[in-house]
């Protein structure tokens, strides 16, 4: 991609959307950094990749500050991906410890993680952020309200990120997808996998590598050049509830 080799951190990339990330940019080129919780497949993803695995837990400070002090001091591109839903319950029978979690991983998480690598990123030529939305950031459905108000928020800081750092050569992009077959669903649900390989029956959904592949086009753009967003969807699907089913 450039005569340089950049380097991308990448996190919640032990698996699903993350794990393709780190596939896809390794294979470009990049020098991927990967940090999720689970350091035993996140040492799988780095063994395949090449990568450096460190442990991460977005919604600990501590461990946010750990693992940015074991990344590069310069950094080219952040793909801030660890999020997640838990939880289909009404408003009325919402459960505020999921929706703290919810906030916790999506918007602080993003947050937090962005702002503490920000220096680093500054002291690279330049710089790319891609934040992992989702459609849930601009669609509202029934039961989830938790998820959907978590990605409404992620939505705002990171078109608001894009605002505060117009002039400085740092990019700023936000792919939403649709339904992808990764474990969400089967987080979502606690572990209940027929519950989650519903929400797939009858349709054809994206993959991780899907929306991978939106990232690398992203990031593979002219310097001069901001995908501000992507919103990615299978064909089955034309909103967060109208799928078609065979």
């Amino acid at each position: 991609m450039t005569s340089a080799r950049q380097t991308a951190v990448i996190t919640g990339a032990s698996s699903g959307i993350g794990r393709e990330t780190a596939i896809a940019l390794a294979q470009a080129g990049f020098e991927v950094v990967l940090g999720a919780r689970r350091m035993e497949r996140l040492a799988e993803v780095a063994s395949e990749t090449g990568g450096r695995a460190h442990p991460l837990d977005v919604t600990d400070a501590e461990s946010i500050e750990a693992f940015v002090a074991a990344c590069p001091k310069a950094l080219d591109l952040l793909v801030n991906n660890a999020g997640g839903a838990l939880g289909l319950d009404t408003v009325e029978a919402g459960s505020d410890e999921e929706w703290l979690q919810m906030w916790k991983t999506n918007v602080l998480g993003t947050a937090r993680v962005t702002r503490a690598l920000l220096p680093a990123m500054r002291r690279a030529p330049r710089a790319h952020i891609v934040v992992l939305g989702s459609i849930a950031g601009f669609e509202t459905y029934s039961g989830g309200a938790g998820y959907t108000s978590a990605k409404h928020a992620q939505r705002a800081l990171t078109r608001t990120l894009r605002l505060e750092l117009l002039g400085e050569p740092i990019r700023v992009t936000e792919i939403s997808p649709g339904l992808v077959e990764t474990e969400f669903s089967l987080v979502r649900f606690h572990g209940d996998r027929e519950r989650a390989e519903a929400v797939y029956k009858g349709m054809t959904p994206l993959r991780g590598e899907d929306v991978a592949q939106c990232v690398l086009f992203a990031v593979s753009q002219p310097a001069h050049v901001n995908i501000d967003e992507i919103v990615v969807r299978p064909l089955d699907q034309a909103t967060a509830t109208a799928v078609h089913r065979r």
